[in-house]
């Protein structure tokens, strides 16, 4: 959710401080853009995360280092901190409204969604410098399609969903998309055909074709819902839809495109994560600080982790050996890791204020379709 529609929302939510840090290396211009190609092929077993597995890094970014870096929102400014001590190594300056930090489809360039300042900020993930921004209108929140020719520029505010090209982000095709109000999250079928996409402040997901690039279908959950993060089980099953004023996830049927049901986890339900041995569920609690472990096989509760409070855990992911989930405390202007084998917090780290789309990198897979770090 926008940090300038969550004011007029939440008003009772005020934000931290900024935290400080030290000055960032010098800008680097990004890399030569390459042509997009066509992603290996995958495994014949469904399972959407095989490729996800402890480790199986991609050749391209094998030698990036294990970085965290961290949008604050209403600082204007991105923290990177060290994996291995939890540490803020340094940080740099954006445009106004950093939202998200998007690995791009070919692991090859990290984006920032600087939202209100109509930018992309470009990082090469070898060295954690910015490059120079490109302009495009209200970048909350990005995605790429599956074969990589298209990237997907989320226009909250303008009510669109913008198909551009991977690397220049020139537009190609606007969809507006006047029935989903506060549009921010999707994610994608098995094949990559269509998203499940919602509609924060519309009670409802919409179902949009990436081939033709067009809406197919609405499919509403109730009148005081606020969906967020969707993520796809790993058989292509079933979606799941964090629903943060319901306190809980909607599971969607991803064939019939039906509500199956309506499963409670915790005040404020927000993003959501698979375990990198894609048996279980992490969602994270921002309005109680907590995190829920959902089983993917019997779609209920396992657990529930709690954070010493105060504590907002809101988006993030999960490191590249499975062991670590690192979240944004987004009213807290700190960053949290906590293990996935017990849910002991790790790290509590000072950032600036705001801290939202944080996205844990490298990840293990082979290419991305987005949001902080969604990888097949």
């Amino acid at each position: 959710m926008r940090v300038g529609l969550a004011a007029t929302l939440a008003a009772t939510l005020t934000l931290a401080a900024c935290g400080g840090s030290a000055a960032p290396p010098p800008p680097r211009p990004t890399a030569t853009p390459r042509a997009a190609r066509t992603p290996p092929p995958a495994p014949r077993r469904l399972d959407v995360y095989a490729a996800d597995r402890p480790g199986r890094l991609a050749a391209v970014v094998r030698h990036d280092p294990a970085r965290v870096y961290v949008p604050n929102s209403t600082s204007n400014s991105v923290s990177v901190l060290s994996q291995r001590t939890g540490r803020v190594l340094y940080s740099f300056r954006t445009g106004a409204l950093p939202q998200h930090v998007t690995p791009s489809w070919d692991l090859k360039t990290l984006w920032v969604s600087n939202d209100k300042a109509n930018e992309l900020t470009p990082i090469d993930p070898r060295t954690g410098r910015p490059g120079r921004p490109l302009p495009v209108a209200d970048p909350y929140n990005l995605y790429f399609t599956a074969d990589g020719h298209r990237a997907i520029v989320v226009a909250e505010a303008l009510r669109r969903l913008d198909f551009r090209t991977p690397h220049t982000m020139r537009l190609r095709h606007s969809l507006h998309v006047p029935q989903c109000a506060g549009v921010d999250h999707m994610d994608f079928t098995a094949d990559g055909r269509r998203a499940l996409v919602s509609c924060e402040f519309a009670g409802r997901m919409i179902v949009v074709d990436l081939r033709r690039e067009r809406v197919l279908r609405t499919i509403p959950l109730k009148r005081t819902a606020m969906p967020q993060d969707v993520k796809l089980s790993p058989d292509g099953r079933t979606f799941y839809v964090a629903d943060m004023a319901s306190n809980g996830v909607w599971l969607i049927d991803a064939h019939r495109w039906r509500v199956v049901r309506f499963q409670p986890t915790g005040k404020g339900a927000h993003g959501l994560y698979p375990s990198r041995d894609a048996r279980e569920l992490y969602v994270t609690n921002r309005g109680e600080g907590t995190i829920s472990v959902l089983s993917f096989r019997t779609r209920r509760p396992l657990r529930k982790w709690r954070i010493p409070r105060p504590a907002s855990p809101d988006m993030g992911g999960v490191s590249a050996d499975g062991r670590v989930l690192w979240l944004s405390g987004r009213y807290n202007a700190e960053v949290y890791a906590i293990s996935t084998r017990t849910g002991r917090l790790l790290h509590r780290t000072p950032v600036g204020s705001g801290p939202h789309g944080l996205c844990v990198w490298p990840q293990p897979g082979r290419y991305s379709i987005g949001h902080t770090g969604i990888l097949r």
